[in-house]
């Protein structure tokens, strides 16, 4: 992600990490479960992901 685009759908995320779609949804659970991403106010096949804030020190 850029900058430009504070959204991550697991279409993108497919695109740029050039995996299917099955791949990228796993990825992006992951991702979710480590507390790296958070989902957008969406759901379903529309959900748009964001980067978490870093923890507070």
């Amino acid at each position: 992600m850029d900058g430009s685009d504070a959204e991550l759908s697991t279409s993108r995320y497919a695109k740029l990490s050039r995996c299917s779609l099955d791949t990228a949804l796993r990825d992006i659970k992951l991702l979710l479960d480590a507390g790296i991403l958070a989902p957008g106010p969406g759901g379903g096949r529309s959900t748009k992901y964001k980067l978490q804030s870093p923890p507070e020190p």
